[in-house]
């Protein structure tokens, strides 16, 4: 039997990970399980190697419109390989980091297949999943098999792509995220299936590298979180890149053949319809890593395939607490980082506010980009809100021409009567790194007056966020 801990993590993503760091920080003694991945998903197949391939996408796109700058460039082109190659590295480099954390924060790593057999008690075996790069070897010093105590556990075991019956992806023909990001060579022709973020991402890389794309969606809107305007807008913009949608359409079968794949489809009138591509990414969203874990035997209570939390994280067993996608939407690696102080500070004994998931940022890094937070105007106004409504469009902002970037739009929904920012959504270039000027708005209760009086620098695109403030009031001064 190991020395006892304060607090075992299972799970090193992001959520894990942060979790583990703020409870050494807390100078509690911390050990975290982990059975593949140092850094978890996000890291190593998740949001940031795909932002590395989004970004060598965004460059080579701008290549092909360099005569709209005043510049020439002849004889490029890409090799897939070093595409790959650069976005697996930088995963390596992230996963090499987090260990780092782990070593300078003085956190045990113990690797490993985590098994709760009670409260306070965690069996750890042999992980049975296959290492894969970039992991590499196991951390330099890392705890193995064993049977640890701990005062406090923290289940932060992430989420997989979800899978449906007949349409299981084969590492081949068709695809999860995990072969998307890694092609061999690059497929002429692509259906992806699903339009949430993920697929939006994939369908807007391949097809800035030349690929012909068909995203097909069960719902009446692509990305269907956004506010509806802002989706329209996304979906005419991907449509002008060339990027086939289908709403409301439903994958009935997907057969393989020997150049590629047949997608045999349902419209929303009853035709039938078969799209081909060489591939096919299965973008449905994903499910949580909470079997083996021995949640029943504990008596965890668990809901639609997530572990049931309180605003700080607890689980209906005192003990046990649970943060990031295991927990359940939305599943956000900045979310669950945020839960992860939560839940320690709380298991610490600090004061700390719980999460309100109105203010957790949803952000798509597609070309065009996409973020919001809050209530969309259709939720605002089936929840009996009052509200005034602005919007700017990039056209009117200075620096978005500079940048040759005039397509996009800011829309704000403030409360009617008292002034409150209910919600932010955008559309166009770099409204990622944007939306957190909103967030902070939201979280410091900013009213409408308040933004007003900010003064934003010019040239900028933040300025498109004043404008909207000012046009739900009828003040807007550039449109």
């Amino acid at each position: 039997m190991a020395d006892q801990y304060d607090l075992l993590v299972i799970g090193a993503g992001p959520g894990g990970y942060v979790a583990a760091i703020r409870g050494a920080q807390l100078s509690m003694k911390v050990g975290i399980i982990e059975r593949e991945h140092m850094a978890g998903i996000c890291s190593n197949w998740g949001c940031i190697p795909t932002k590395a391939l989004l970004r060598t996408a965004e460059v080579y796109d701008h290549m092909n419109h360099a005569k709209d700058y005043g510049l020439t460039a002849e004889k490029f082109g890409f090799d897939i390989d070093g595409v790959v190659k650069r976005s697996r590295v930088i995963a390596a480099q992230m996963n090499n980091g987090v260990q780092f954390l782990m070593k300078k924060n003085m956190i045990d790593i113990i690797w490993g297949e985590a098994m709760i057999i009670k409260p306070g008690e965690v069996k750890v075996a042999p992980t049975k999943k296959k290492i894969v790069e970039p992991q590499g070897p196991v951390p330099k010093n890392a705890l193995g098999e064993g049977t640890y105590k701990t005062k406090n556990i923290i289940i932060a075991t992430g989420a997989r792509p979800r899978v449906l019956p007949g349409i299981e992806p084969d590492g081949d023909k068709i695809w999860t995220y995990f072969e998307a990001m890694k092609p061999a060579d690059m497929p002429k022709s692509l259906v992806v299936m699903g339009s949430g973020a993920i697929g939006v991402e994939f369908a807007s890389f391949y097809r800035s590298m030349g690929a012909e794309v068909t995203i097909i969606e069960l719902l009446p809107q692509i990305m269907p979180v956004e506010d509806a305007e802002i989706s329209a807008l996304a979906r005419k913009r991907l449509e002008k890149r060339g990027i086939k949608i289908m709403t409301e359409t439903k994958v009935a079968k997907v057969e393989k053949t020997k150049d590629g794949v047949v997608a045999h489809v349902e419209l929303k009138n009853g035709s039938k319809q078969q799209v081909n591509g060489d591939k096919l990414i299965s973008a449905i969203g994903v499910m949580c890593n909470i079997e083996g874990i021995g949640l029943e035997a504990v008596g965890v209570k668990t809901e639609r395939g997530a572990i049931v939390i309180d605003n700080y994280g607890q689980t209906s067993v005192a003990g046990i607490w649970a943060i990031g996608d295991a927990a359940g939407p939305p599943m956000l690696a900045h979310k669950a980082e945020h839960e992860a102080v939560i839940t320690v500070e709380k298991i610490a004994g600090m004061k700390v506010y719980g999460l309100n998931k109105l203010l957790v940022p949803g952000c798509t890094y597609c070309e065009p980009q996409v973020a919001s937070v809050g209530l969309t105007e259709a939720k605002a106004k089936e929840a009996g809100r009052e509200i005034k409504v602005g919007r700017f469009p990039f056209v009117g902002n200075g620096k978005a021409i500079a940048l040759g970037e005039p397509d996009g739009l800011v829309k704000t929904i403030f409360d009617a009567k008292t002034g409150e920012l209910l919600g932010a959504h955008m559309v166009g270039a770099e409204v990622t790194e944007l939306i957190q000027g909103f967030v902070m708005a939201m979280n410091l209760e900013t009213t409408e007056e308040e933004l007003m009086h900010t003064i934003f620098p010019h040239p900028s695109l933040s300025e498109t966020m004043k404008e909207s403030v000012l046009d739900a009031y009828g003040r807007a001064l550039n449109i």
